[in-house]
This record gives C-alpha cells, structure tokens and sequence, in this order.
C-alpha cells in the first residue's frame, strides 16, 4: 500500500467523479499526515449544505486532532457548484477561491476537490481548468469496479494532458461495494496503462 506519509503538500484529492470517496481518502491522509505535524484540510468549493457545521460537511469527517479543516464556497443544493450557485442568484468569484487555497499554513497542506475532474464552477470554466493554474500536484480516487478502467483512464489523460502531477491512483472498493479481488484485477489492468502507483484501498 502507498505510504501517505510521503505524499507532498499541498496535494489535492480529486475524484473521477461523485461518490468515489474523496473525503473518506483525505480524512485517511489528514490523519496520517497530523501524527508527523500539523494538517490544514481546505475545500475550496463544497455543495449540498448551507453551513460549515452540517451534518454533510466534508470538513467535518476529516477534522480529528492536529487537523484543522475549512470550507470555503457553501452552497445549498446538491448540484455542481455553477448550477447550485445559478439557484441562489450568486456568481462565484474563481480568483478569491484560488487565493484561498494558497494560504500560508502552519504543517502540511491538503485540498479536496468536487464531483469529478469536469464539474462545471462558472460558464465556460470547469473545475479541472481553474484548479490547474494552482499547480498542485494529485492523487486520484476511483471506484473498484465496473466501469472504472474507462473513467479512471479519461481522467488521468485528462489531467496528464494538461501537465499535472498525479503521485498514485487510488481505487476505492468500499465506494461501490466491489471485493478486493476485483478491485486489485482493475488495479493490475490500470498498471498496465498508467506511469504513477495504482493502489487499491
């Protein structure tokens, strides 16, 4: 298994879409991460809840101790930050958010992103877009099972293609209640096409 402890920060979690297990992925590197030092967790763009303490927080499941986790942009509907932000009237401002990621922090630095790599933040401009000109490098989480090869495979070109750093895969088997064996399979195939560390959680 990959040693988190390695890992570089900052670091994003980004996902090859929704429900794949970002958070649970961060939370498990915030925590290994904040027994070498202090951990700031950031995510920038959170849908679904209308507060910071939400019961749906992300910033929530990851905050533990010597973890200081925030939430940015909150928007109330379940949707992609632009179709959520369309329903409240608000237009997001991209380059405060951007600003906000690169805060100075005390230890280790940790960023998760939203809904998978293309998800729609203003007109024209997708998640995948604003966050490459923060160059920070990835890891990317994916389900274990049926269907991944194609989407796991998109998105690292996708990223790969627009010059970032992506420092493993993590296929996530608990997500879509795919077994072990099924998951390390896919995880075998992706080795077979990808330069970075495939590993199964």
């Amino acid at each position: 298994m990959l040693n988190l402890d390695v890992l570089p920060s900052p670091l994003w979690v980004l996902g090859t879409g929704t429900g794949v297990g970002k958070t649970f992925v961060a939370a498990r590197i915030a925590q290994a991460w904040a027994r070498q030092g202090p951990v700031s967790y950031r995510k920038p763009f959170q849908t679904g809840v209308d507060r910071a303490d939400h019961p749906e927080a992300d910033a929530r499941a990851v905050r533990g101790s010597g973890i200081v986790a925030e939430s940015h942009v909150l928007l109330r509907a379940p949707l992609s930050p632009l179709a959520a932000a369309q329903l409240e009237g608000r237009v997001l401002d991209l380059a405060a958010t951007a600003r906000w990621c690169q805060r100075p922090a005390e230890g280790r630095v940790l960023l998760e992103g939203v809904g998978g790599l293309m998800v729609p933040l203003a007109p024209q401009v997708h998640f995948l877009a604003w966050a490459t000109e923060l160059k920070i490098p990835c890891v990317l989480v994916a389900l274990g099972g049926l269907g991944t090869l194609n989407h796991t495979l998109l998105s690292a070109e996708a990223l790969m293609l627009r010059g970032w750093r992506i420092e493993a895969v993590l296929l996530n088997p608990g997500a879509d209640g795919t077994t072990p064996a099924v998951a390390e399979e896919n995880a075998g195939l992706l080795r077979g096409f990808l330069p970075m560390p495939v590993e199964v959680l």
